[in-house]
């Protein structure tokens, strides 16, 4: 199972909201409408970072911007409203993360640490590693300081800045293809989050808005 939520499936972050029980009605309404057992989703308290973990039986959520896990029936979620949502999957050993991308979280190479980490304790072969990065904010939207406009020149390239704008999806691929990823087996949606108009929360257009999801789950015929 692989998908993304958007603004009709609501808010799915408890971070940003007061409201507990519009969180919990949100994610049971969502595990019922891909058939999973919301008891069984593991999530992260997010702190762009490039922390990589596996999931924990004794701790949900864990304060780190990567999941991992082998297990079946275990859907795992990252939470987003312009950071890039990255969804993997090893179809070889059986093996799916999530991954946090946000500017700090790319900068510090969390796609690479996720893949690392699952070359590590899987012992996965990035051959077979096929990688989604969904809808976020995209070139055409995402301006930053001259600052990190800089940052971004001399740490991955010249062609990954056009004026004040940076290219994380770019970035990502590139950090991707660097350990070995088959380009053929990176998805990129082209959706932005904050200028497309399609149903996502972007935090670009409202810093009060909620999050949406990726959420991928290993189902138990695998």
């Amino acid at each position: 199972m692989v998908l993304f939520t958007d603004i009709d499936d609501e808010n799915i972050a408890y971070h940003v909201t007061n409201d507990i029980n519009q969180v919990n009605n949100a994610r049971e309404k969502l595990s019922k409408k891909h058939n999973y057992d919301n008891k069984k989703l593991h999530y992260m308290e997010q702190i762009h970072s490039s922390i990589v973990k596996n999931i924990s039986s004794s701790k949900n959520p864990q304060k780190c911007d990567a999941l991992i896990t082998n297990q079946k029936n275990t859907p795992l979620m990252v939470m987003v409203a312009d950071c890039i949502p990255i969804l993997f999957y090893d179809n070889i050993k059986k093996v799916i993360a999530v991954a946090h991308a946000g500017r700090a979280g790319t900068f510090e190479n969390i796609a690479k640490d996720t893949i690392d980490k699952m070359m590590k304790d899987y012992s996965s072969n990035p051959n077979n590693i096929e990688i989604i990065l969904g809808p976020s904010i995209q070139k055409c939207c995402y301006e930053v300081s001259q600052e990190l406009v800089n940052i971004t020149s001399k740490k991955f390239g010249d062609k990954f800045v056009n004026n004040r704008n940076i290219d994380l999806q770019g970035i990502n691929k590139k950090q991707l293809l660097e350990k070995g990823i088959k380009k053929e087996n990176i998805n990129i949606s082209d959706i932005c989050t904050k200028c497309s108009n399609q149903p996502y929360f972007s935090y670009r257009k409202d810093s009060k808005c909620g999050r949406f999801a990726g959420i991928i789950m290993l189902p138990s015929f695998t």
